[in-house]
């Protein structure tokens, strides 16, 4: 009786693991309309919602952010559309950013083709591949395997191509396709009617490096010390930057973390944490896409590795305006948002200004010394 007991357990555990499984992979299926899984061209639902333009940063961007699609061959054929790269049969596909796959089928006129969504708001597409090695819905990283080099004529070889909203864009854009590197440079993508414009700016690193080095204005005003009231903040003038979350990640500690990681699913609205000026949005190093907004009380904020920024430099924002998306962009290996607080472009503990476990603003008044530091005097 006892042997039956355990045997009927057993079958139940692998059912509910069985389940478990399927409906994950038909959430992640189901995540793309049937035409996107079907169609290479086809619009990317949201891109354009908030604004007719946006802007990519590869000016700044980490080296394990990127993979040229097939590292190992020699580009053979370049045009304004697409790219074919030779090598031998049996080669890898890698993946230029991460993202999620979008298609992944046998298409007529192009064999196995994988599509790919990134999260900086272009597809990739690799086609005539001998085997696919990912489905639709999968997460995948810059560099990760994607299918196998299938062969044309005795040759092995690659079709690829970059696209934005549906429509191609010539790979040379972002790409030396020679040299397998990608140029340091913002682009930047507009809507047009029935197009895309697409313009570069090679000046892109320096200016981003400009932005990042702004400090708050100065609260000092010659003083040692600069005193912030949080009573005196009122519930309309500040918000949680991330509702339904949880900290996973402390300030400081052994790794010296700069801000606090909070998480919640993909696709969260990230909030304004107090009225201010954005003095930066766009894709930074490691933080992947960040923003930084300037307060009036003397504090910046910065929120990083968002899938989608919707304020741009120079643009005024409200306490609990959403200003951007949750995503793991950059370095981050989980949807999270890095969320940082700074005075006098010095980092402290976020935990001073916001009670996490609460989602609330903190009591009393803050003291912050001039060459750094932060204690709660009441």
């Amino acid at each position: 009786m006892i042997r039956y007991r355990r045997f009927i357990i057993f079958l139940l555990t692998l059912m509910l693991q069985f389940c478990a499984v399927a409906t994950i992979e038909a959430f992640a299926k189901d995540y793309f309309s049937a035409l996107e899984q079907q169609q290479i061209s086809i619009e990317t639902k949201g891109l354009f919602d908030k604004s007719s333009t946006f802007q990519i940063n590869f000016a700044d961007m980490a080296k394990d952010d990127y993979s040229f699609p097939l590292p190992v061959g020699k580009t053979v054929a370049v045009n304004s559309r697409e790219v074919e790269i030779e090598t031998k049969k049996g080669d890898a596909v890698k993946s230029m950013f991460g993202g999620q796959v979008r298609l992944s089928r046998h298409v007529n006129a192009y064999g196995n083709t994988v599509v790919i969504r990134h999260d900086n708001g272009l597809e990739t597409v690799y086609c005539h591949m001998a085997q696919n090695l990912v489905q639709v819905g999968d997460r995948v990283k810059a560099g990760q395997t994607v299918g196998i080099v299938g062969a044309k004529d005795g040759k092995g070889f690659l079709l690829f191509s970059i696209m934005v909203n549906g429509n191609r864009i010539n790979p040379s854009t972002i790409l030396n396709v020679h040299t397998h590197s990608v140029h340091k440079q913002i682009v930047t993508i507009k809507k047009l009617a029935g197009r895309i414009d697409v313009k570069t700016s090679r000046k892109a690193k320096k200016k981003q490096n400009e932005e990042m080095r702004l400090d708050t204005n100065d609260p000092f005003q010659g003083k040692v010390t600069y005193r912030l009231h949080l009573d005196e903040i009122k519930k309309s003038e500040w918000h949680y930057p991330l509702e339904g979350s949880k900290v996973i990640s402390g300030y400081g500690g052994k790794r010296k973390h700069a801000g606090v990681d909070i998480k919640n699913g993909p696709g969260t609205n990230v909030f304004a944490a107090f009225d201010g000026l954005v003095v930066q949005s766009g894709v930074f190093s490691g933080y992947g896409k960040c923003i930084t907004i300037r307060h009036a009380n003397g504090l910046e904020t910065r929120y990083s590795h968002n899938s989608k920024n919707f304020v741009t430099v120079g643009e005024k924002v409200k306490a609990g305006q959403i200003i951007g998306i949750v995503g793991r962009t950059g370095r981050a290996t989980t949807e999270h948002v890095h969320f940082e607080t700074r005075i006098a472009g010095r980092t402290f503990d976020p935990s001073y200004v916001f009670d996490h476990a609460n989602h609330c603003l903190q009591k009393g008044t803050l003291q912050f010394k001039k060459n750094g530091g932060v204690v709660r005097i009441k």
